[in-house]
């Protein structure tokens, strides 16, 4: 990874940690919020005969975490593009 000046490297690694901080708390919500702190409230609704809160605790964060794992790779792909460090 070759990056023309300094300003550019601390560019992409600025937005970079954005993005990772985004999915980190988006994940934290889902995984500590809905699966523990939110989960009287999300129980008095049901999906598939369990209840939600159940389901976030035990499946949801889960799914959210792999959403998020293309997310960041879709976003880091475009990312390099941008500053001209990707494989292509």
């Amino acid at each position: 990874m070759a990056f023309e000046n300094k300003e550019q490297s601390q560019a992409y690694w600025n937005k970079n940690l954005r993005l990772m901080v985004i999915l980190i708390s988006i994940w934290f919500v889902v995984s500590f919020g809905c699966g523990i702190l939110f989960v009287d409230a999300l129980n008095t609704i049901q999906i598939g005969g369990y209840k939600l809160g159940f389901w976030f605790a035990q499946q949801g964060s889960i799914y959210v975490f792999l959403g998020i794992i293309f997310v960041y790779a879709r976003q880091m792909r475009k990312l390099d593009r941008e500053f001209g460090v990707d494989d292509e």
